[in-house]
C-alpha cells in the first residue's frame, strides 16, 4: 500500500511538552537501570499490579507502551514481516505481540536500546487465548519466567458499573473474585522478593495508592470539565499524552503535580473560552487504543469541518477505573482494579454502558471506532458497542485498521473515510 505521511500533532498546553520532555528522560533512566547496570526488571501488562513494581522500586516495560515506542520509531512493519519469516500467522494480534516480534527479529542495529536484555520475569493476565501464548513463547525466547495471572469471571452484569466502582468496589467487583486476585498478587510479590532480593515495602504501597487517588481525581476533574465545556479546549491529541504518561508513574510525587498542573491548564483554557479548533461544530468520539503511529490524526478535519475529536477512553478511565475509596485495604482495593480493567474496556455489558453514556455527558455527534483486524480481544465488544451507540442517536463509523501497524493505514485516505462518513450520515 502505498502510504501518504502521517502528521504530527499540534500542541496547546505547555505541559504536553513538559510530559514528554519527562517521559523521554524516563526513557533513558530505565535504559542506564535496565540495560547498562542490569538491574532486575519486569515486562508487564498494562492490566498488571504496577504499584506492587513501584513498592518495590523494581522497574517495569509495559508491553503495550513498549510497542507504541516502537510503532512511533516507524519499526512495526519490518518486525511484524521477521514474525512472520520466523514461521508465526500473518494475522498475529499486532499491540500484544509487537515486542516478541522485536525480540524474535534480533536486530540490535535497528531495535531500540538495541533489544530488550533478559527480564527478571513476564507478567500479564489471561485476558484472551493468545496472551499465554505470547508471553509464554516471548519468555522462552528470553531464557526466563512468565507470571500468568487469571482473569476470573465477572458475574455482576451492572451496565452502570462506573457509578459505584470509587465506593462500592467490592460488590461491583464481586469478593470472590477480589480475593482471589490479592492471593496472586501475594504470590507475586513473593516471588519477586525471592528473586531479586527486594522487599515489599507496605508502607510505601498504602502511600501510592493514596497518591494514585489524588492524581486521578485532577485527571477525572479535567475529564468532567472538557465534557461540559464548549467549545473543547484541547483534542484527544493532547488529553491521551497528559493522562498516559502520569498513568505509567502513578502515585509519584511527578505524576501527581503534573496531574494538576494539567486540569489547571486545561481549566484556564476553558475559562478564556478557547478551544481545539476555532469553529467546533462537530464533537467526535474515538473508541480503541490511540493510533501511536499518526497522532495527527485526530486533528486533521478540525479547521475543514470543525470536527474535534474530544474523547478517548484514557482520559475519563480514570475517574471509574481507578478512583478507589480504600477502606483500610488498599490490597484489595488494587485487585478490584486489577480484576477488570479489560472487562470495562472490551466487553459487553460494561464497555457500551460507560461508552454510551460517556457520549452523552460530552454531547458527541458520532464515533469513530477502531477495530483492529488481528486484535480479538479489541473486536469482541466493540461492534455491540457501536449498536447501543447507533440506538442511542450517535452515529459511528468502524475502521479496519491497527494502533501499532503502521502498514495497513493511510493517513489521507483514513482522514478522507472519517470525512465521507461525516457528509454521508448528515453529522457535517
Amino acid at each position: 500500500m502505498s502510504q501518504s505521511v502521517n502528521q504530527r500533532s499540534r500542541k496547546m498546553l505547555a505541559c504536553t511538552a513538559e510530559a514528554t520532555a519527562y517521559q523521554k528522560a524516563f526513557g533513558k533512566e530505565l535504559r542506564r537501570r535496565v540495560v547498562e547496570e542490569q538491574e532486575p526488571f519486569a515486562i508487564v501488562q498494562a492490566d498488571t499490579p504496577h504499584e506492587i513494581f513501584h513498592a518495590m522500586d523494581i522497574p517495569i516495560i509495559t508491553n503495550q507502551w513498549w510497542s507504541a515506542y516502537i510503532s512511533a520509531k516507524q519499526l512495526s512493519s519490518q518486525y511484524f514481516d521477521a514474525m512472520v519469516e520466523a514461521g508465526y500467522p500473518a494475522n498475529s494480534c499486532k499491540y500484544c505481540s509487537l515486542g516478541l516480534a522485536c525480540t524474535l527479529a534480533n536486530d540490535p542495529e535497528t531495535a531500540p536500546w538495541g533489544g530488550l536484555p533478559k527480564p527478571t520475569m513476564l507478567v500479564a493476565r489471561l485476558t484472551c487465548d493468545c496472551i499465554q501464548h505470547v508471553f509464554g513463547q516471548w519468555a522462552e525466547a528470553m531464557d526466563t519466567e512468565f507470571f500468568p495471572m487469571e482473569a476470573p469471571a465477572w458475574q455482576d452484569k451492572d451496565p452502570a458499573w462506573f457509578d459505584h466502582s470509587k465506593a462500592d468496589w467490592e460488590r461491583v467487583y464481586q469478593p470472590d473474585r477480589i480475593a482471589h486476585m490479592v492471593r496472586e498478587m501475594e504470590d507475586l510479590i513473593s516471588q519477586l522478593e525471592s528473586k531479586t532480593g527486594r522487599k515489599f515495602d507496605e508502607a510505601k504501597f498504602h502511600h501510592i495508592m493514596e497518591q494514585i487517588n489524588v492524581q486521578e481525581g485532577y485527571i477525572w476533574e479535567a475529564a468532567q470539565a472538557i465534557g461540559k465545556a464548549r467549545p473543547c479546549p484541547i483534542s484527544i491529541a493532547e488529553q491521551m499524552p497528559n493522562t498516559m504518561i502520569p498513568q505509567w508513574h502513578r502515585g509519584s510525587d511527578w505524576a501527581v503535580a503534573h496531574a494538576r498542573k494539567f486540569r489547571d491548564q486545561v481549566m484556564e483554557r476553558i475559562d478564556a473560552g478557547l478551544g481545539a479548533s476555532d469553529n467546533e461544530r462537530l464533537r467526535l468520539m474515538w473508541i480503541g487504543a490511540g493510533v501511536w503511529h499518526d497522532p495527527g490524526f485526530y486533528q486533521s478535519l478540525e479547521e475543514t469541518l470543525g470536527a474535534v475529536f474530544v474523547w478517548s477512553m484514557y482520559m475519563p478511565f480514570a475517574g471509574p477505573a481507578y478512583l478507589r475509596d480504600l477502606k483500610g485495604d488498599p490490597m484489595g482495593a488494587l485487585a478490584s482494579r486489577v480484576a477488570s480493567m479489560n472487562e470495562t474496556l472490551h466487553l459487553p455489558p460494561w464497555m457500551n454502558g460507560w461508552m454510551v453514556s460517556e457520549a452523552r455527558r460530552c454531547g458527541i455527534d458520532a464515533a469513530v471506532v477502531l477495530l483492529p483486524p488481528d486484535n480479538r480481544l479489541s473486536q469482541s465488544g466493540t461492534k455491540l458497542t457501536a449498536m447501543a451507540l447507533e440506538e442511542a442517536g450517535v452515529p459511528v463509523l468502524m475502521i479496519d485498521a491497527d494502533m501499532v501497524d503502521a502498514k495497513i493505514w493511510d493517513h489521507d485516505r483514513m482522514v478522507a473515510m472519517v470525512e465521507e462518513f461525516l457528509r454521508h450520515r448528515g453529522v457535517a
